[in-house]
């Protein structure tokens, strides 16, 4: 049985009952009938409908932001911006649609040659429970526009959006089971993903799951894309603008509690503005309003789970018996609740927690470089590669270091770094293969066909 706890209270708020192995395989044979007929829907339809959840999401926003607030913690505040950018994504999608799987004619001898884009089926989508509804919508959406079905193993701690997500469908016009919820256990993934109904697996988690999730698909032949951790790197010049850099990664750790993967993990600050930077830094971090997610005013709320939060706390008491240092915070508040300070990290080095792990929390590290040649080394020093940012005033070295010398699938000059439908998004090294977004997400779970006529 599946539980979800409020993590603000400890209290359990719903529990929904396993699939078993029977209702399971029911579920993808009538996603695979769906399937059948689904791809022939005319693309222009598919895109009505599309348009169709963009509005219902926004109608129905404020008791979406009460359930992520209810289930993960989620500031209403920032349940808002969540549920405008799904709305934002489905009208991208709908409007780009027909541009994005046109076929691509290509010259050679033959009387006529194209690409075309073909869905490949049934797909499985292991979701996350920090963005419980963008994390969906993101793969989701494009992927059912391009003709296929999504089978949603969404996180245990956010039923409620998983049943929330499948009733917009359903009011939305979609046919029945072109989104099917999975309620499995991990046990059961196997069985999933070795059905030959799935085509492919897309999962967005940790190193650890993804790394099982890769596995299972390659031993049963799948195409899997995964969006893993990441522990980016925010490099700040000495010729960057102090106040603006300050305030801009403060908002960043800040974002969703801290429990974002593109969140402004490593601050990395070159030593002529170290002193200045930290201080301007906990000036505006302090700010940062911790309490009730329920709240209009709370900006952090509470970690999405106990386990999670002791494994944060883990971390950072690790790295200050290593030798860094907490200028605020680092502890555990005598509270019911999965509740976390906001914390600064200081003196962080190599072999810390800190320094080579990702903190998914209100936990801010600040890393002393002594100029820019080892504020890069520093950076690029990391098993994962999601996204990087760099602050400066020289707009053209910005763009070198984005480009030539970060190793990430997303890199920022002057910026945080974050997703946008227009742009493919997704990682490199430890924190993923394979892209969402943009034309490039829509095509992953496509068969990419040519067509020779002679």
């Amino acid at each position: 049985m599946f539980v979800s706890i409020n993590p603000a209270t400890g209290k359990m708020i719903r529990s929904i009952e396993f699939d078993d192995n029977s209702s399971l395989n029911h579920k993808l044979e009538q996603a695979q009938i769906t399937f059948q007929n689904w791809k022939k829907i005319p693309l222009a339809e598919r895109c009505q409908l599309v348009l169709n959840l963009s509005d219902i999401l926004l109608k129905n926003i404020d008791s979406y932001c009460l359930l992520m607030a209810e289930e993960m913690g989620k500031p209403i505040s920032a349940g808002k911006a969540e549920i405008e950018k799904s709305a934002w994504l489905c009208r991208h999608y709908a409007e780009n649609a027909e541009n994005y799987l046109q076929n691509e004619a290509v010259d050679t001898q033959a009387q006529k040659s194209y690409i075309s884009y073909e869905p490949m089926g049934v797909l499985m989508a292991v979701m996350p429970w920090n963005f419980p509804f963008w994390q969906v919508m993101r793969f989701a959406i494009p992927n059912i526009l391009a003709g296929n079905i999504i089978a949603l193993k969404h996180a245990p701690n956010v039923l409620g959006c998983c049943v929330a997500i499948d009733d917009m469908f359903f009011e939305a016009g979609f046919p029945e089971d072109v989104l099917v919820p999975l309620y499995i256990d991990i046990p059961q993934m196997e069985n999933a993903i070795s059905n030959d109904i799935i085509k492919g697996v897309s999962l967005t988690g940790s190193v650890e799951a993804g790394r099982s999730i890769a596995q299972l698909a390659a031993k049963h032949l799948k195409k899997s894309v995964l969006e893993l951790g990441g522990s980016d790197p925010f490099v700040i010049l000495e010729d960057a603008d102090i106040e603006y850099a300050a305030k801009t990664c403060a908002i960043g750790r800040i974002r969703n509690s801290g429990q974002s993967c593109i969140g402004p993990k490593r601050m990395i600050v070159v030593q002529k503005v170290y002193n200045e930077f930290i201080e301007q830094f906990k000036n505006e971090f302090e700010k940062g309003i911790l309490g009730n997610p329920m709240d209009e005013a709370t900006q952090i709320g509470p970690i999405a789970r106990i386990d999670l939060r002791d494994i944060l706390h883990e971390q950072v008491e690790k790295s200050l018996h290593l030798g860094a240092k907490a200028l605020i915070g680092a502890f555990v508040p005598d509270k019911a609740g999965a509740w976390y300070p906001l914390t600064i990290l200081t003196d962080v080095k190599k072999g810390m927690p800190a320094y080579n792990e990702e903190l998914f929390g209100p936990v801010a590290v600040i890393i002393q470089a002594k100029d820019e040649e080892e504020a890069l080394q520093i950076a690029n020093d990391t098993s994962f590669g999601l996204g990087a940012s760099v602050f400066t005033n020289d707009i053209e070295k910005g763009e070198d270091i984005a480009k030539n010398h970060f190793e990430a699938g997303a890199c920022f000059v002057n910026e945080l770094v974050k997703s946008d439908p227009r742009l493919p998004f997704g990682g490199i090294k430890n924190s993923g293969y394979g892209r969402e977004l943009s034309h490039f997400g829509m095509k992953e779970f496509c068969n990419i066909k040519t067509i020779w006529i002679k």
